[in-house]
C-alpha cells in the first residue's frame, strides 16, 4: 500500500489580509525609531517592536498547524487583525497617553489566539498560554504605569515572550509543522520591513518642496540597498532555511532559533536601516551624523551577522563572507561621519552589491559558500 501523499500548505488569503495590518505597525516603529534615535530610544523601539512580531508569529505559527481556512478561523484571524491595529495606532503614544491601548490590545490578541489554540483541549505549556497569562497581563498592567516603571515593565513582557520558546521547547519537539509555510510567512514579513525601507525612502523626497539631485541619488543609492539586502536572503539564505526545515529531526530545533529569533534580529536591521535612510534623503549633502551613521551601518551589520548565527544553527557552518562583511561594515562605521551622508549611503550599498557578487561567484565558480 503507497503512503498517501502529504498535501503541501501554503499561506492563505486571510494571512495575507491580516499582513497589511503589519504594514502599518512597522511604519509606525520606524516613525518611532525615527523621531529618537539615541541608545535609549533604539531600547523603547525594541520594546514596542518585540510584543507586536510576537502577536505575528504566535498567528503564524497556529496556521501552520491548524486549517485556518474555514470561516471561524478567518474571523479569529481577523479579530487578532483589529487588535494589531489597535496596537499600531498606540505606537505614536505608546509612552504616552495610549500606553493602556497597546497593552490590552496586545493582552486581547493573546487572549484570542490562545482560544483557538485551545479550544476543545487542555491548556498546556505552551508560547500561547504564557503570553495569554503572563506576558499579556504585564503589557496591560505596564500600560497604567508612568515612566520608566511602564518601560521596564514592558521590557520584562518582552523578554518573556522571546523566552517562551524556550521554555515550552519540550512541548513542541515532537509536533510537525509544514515545513513550506513557515519559511514563507517569515519570508513574507521580511518583505513587509523591505517595505519600509522603501516607503522611508520615498516619503522625504516625495514632501519635499523641491526635488534636489541629491535627493534623486539618495533615493537610488537606498534603492539599490534595499535590492541588496532582498538579495542577500532571498537567493540562497530563502532555500536554506526550507532544506533545513524540511530535513530536521526536531522541527523546533530550526522554528525557535531560525524562524522566531533569527528573523527578529533580520527585521530589526532593516527597520533600523530603513530609519537611517529616511535621514539621508532628506539631508543628503550634509555629513553624516554619528547617530544616522549607527542606524545604518550598525543594522546593516546586525542583519549580515544574523546570517552567521542562522547558518550555524542549521548547518553547524559559519556564514563566512556574511560575518566578513558585517566585520567590514562595524570598522567603517566610525568613519562614516567624515563623509557626507549620500556618500555613506553609497558606499553601503557598494559594499552589500560587492558581497552579492562575490557570493555568486564563490557559488558559480568554485562550488559553494
Amino acid at each position: 500500500m503507497s503512503v498517501p501523499e502529504v498535501k503541501e500548505k501554503r499561506v492563505t488569503w486571510a494571512e495575507l489580509f491580516f499582513d497589511l495590518v503589519f504594514v502599518f505597525a512597522i511604519t509606525e516603529v520606524s516613525a518611532l525609531l525615527h523621531a529618537d534615535h539615541t541608545w535609549a530610544g533604539l531600547g523603547r523601539a525594541l520594546v514596542i517592536f518585540v510584543p507586536i512580531y510576537w502577536a505575528w508569529v504566535g498567528t503564524s505559527i497556529h496556521a501552520n498547524t491548524t486549517d485556518v481556512d474555514t470561516p471561524f478561523e478567518r474571523i479569529g484571524i481577523f479579530v487578532t487583525g483589529l487588535c494589531a491595529l489597535f496596537m499600531a495606532l498606540a505606537v505614536p503614544q505608546a509612552y504616552g497617553e495610549r500606553g493602556v491601548l497597546f497593552g490590552a490590545s496586545y493582552y486581547a490578541a493573546r487572549l484570542i489566539l490562545a482560544y483557538l489554540v485551545f479550544r476543545g483541549q487542555p491548556l498546556t505549556l505552551r508560547a500561547f498560554s504564557i503570553a495569554a497569562f503572563v506576558s499579556g497581563p504585564l503589557l496591560l498592567v505596564g500600560g497604567f504605569l508612568d515612566m520608566p516603571a511602564r518601560v521596564a515593565v514592558w521590557a520584562l513582557a518582552a523578554l518573556v515572550d522571546v523566552s517562551a520558546p524556550r521554555i515550552a521547547r519540550g512541548r513542541l519537539q515532537g509536533v510537525r509543522f509544514h515545513p513550506e509555510h513557515l519559511p514563507e510567512r517569515f519570508g513574507l514579513f521580511l518583505i513587509i520591513a523591505l517595505g519600509e525601507s522603501i516607503v522611508a525612502t520615498g516619503m522625504p523626497a516625495a514632501t519635499a518642496p523641491h526635488l534636489s539631485a541629491g535627493m534623486v541619488a539618495a533615493v537610488t543609492a537606498a534603492f539599490v540597498l534595499a535590492c541588496g539586502l532582498w538579495w542577500v536572503y532571498y537567493h540562497y539564505a530563502a532555500s536554506a532555511i526550507l532544506h533545513a526545515l524540511r530535513t530536521a529531526a526536531v522541527q523546533t530545533e530550526i522554528i525557535r532559533p531560525v524562524l522566531s529569533y533569527g528573523h527578529l534580529a533580520f527585521i530589526a536591521g532593516i527597520v533600523t536601516m530603513a530609519s537611517g535612510m529616511a535621514e539621508v534623503v532628506a539631508h543628503p549633502s550634509a555629513l553624516t551624523p554619528l547617530p544616522t551613521a549607527g542606524l545604518l551601518y550598525g543594522g546593516c551589520a546586525l542583519y549580515l551577522a544574523t546570517f552567521g548565527y542562522t547558518r550555524w544553527r542549521m548547518f553547524r557552518a559559519w556564514a563566512k563572507t556574511r560575518l566578513g562583511a558585517a566585520a567590514v561594515v562595524l570598522v567603517l562605521l566610525p568613519v562614516t561621519p567624515l563623509l557626507p551622508a549620500l556618500a555613506a549611503l553609497s558606499l553601503l550599498a557598494a559594499l552589500i552589491v560587492a558581497l552579492n557578487v562575490l557570493e555568486y561567484l564563490i557559488v558559480t565558480r568554485w562550488g559553494g559558500l
